[in-house]
């Protein structure tokens, strides 16, 4: 992992954090990420490296999921289910569901930008599943997509 993807090791989220609901679906009701800042987490997630975006295979409708067909990574915890490694919800929400590295997990949602799912852990899912808080600034995106950036990495198998 390369020093900005750790942003989110070092800084702190501001204030304090949204509303979610405690089961599935599990959404963020306040604090929403505006539109074009999502716009924004979408284009940087479908431009990495093998990825392919289509329908979530565990969200709810209309979320966006980021696929990684071709990758030989072997680690149930790289991938919430099959191939996919995160999803963006739609626009009400804003918030991503993301697998991370598991020796980050902690830190992060300790910092503010995330809190563990409901189901991380159960039903066979990994553990390393969390909900990242949709980005409410260019200072929060800049976070967010070292997180989308460091999900991809274990997905492909470049986290050690």
């Amino acid at each position: 992992m390369t020093t900005t993807e750790q942003s989110f090791l070092t800084r702190r989220r501001n204030g304090p954090r949204p509303s979610t609901t405690p089961t599935n679906p599990h959404t963020q009701l306040t604090q929403n990420a505006p539109v074009d800042l999502q716009e924004r987490v979408f284009s940087l997630a479908s431009s990495l490296d093998g990825v392919e975006v289509g329908p979530s295979h565990v969200s709810v409708p209309g979320a966006r999921a980021f696929h990684l067909p071709e990758s030989t990574q072997a680690a149930r915890e790289a991938f919430m289910v099959a191939r996919e490694f995160a999803h963006l919800h739609p626009s009400g929400d804003g918030s991503l569901h993301m697998v991370l590295p598991p020796e980050v997990v902690d830190q992060v949602i300790e910092n503010g930008w995330a809190e563990r799912h409901p189901l991380a852990g159960h039903h066979g899912l990994p553990a390393n599943i969390v909900m990242v808080y949709g980005p409410r600034d260019d200072d929060e995106l800049e976070v967010v997509a070292d997180l989308v950036r460091a999900s991809h990495s274990l997905a492909t198998g470049s986290v050690v």
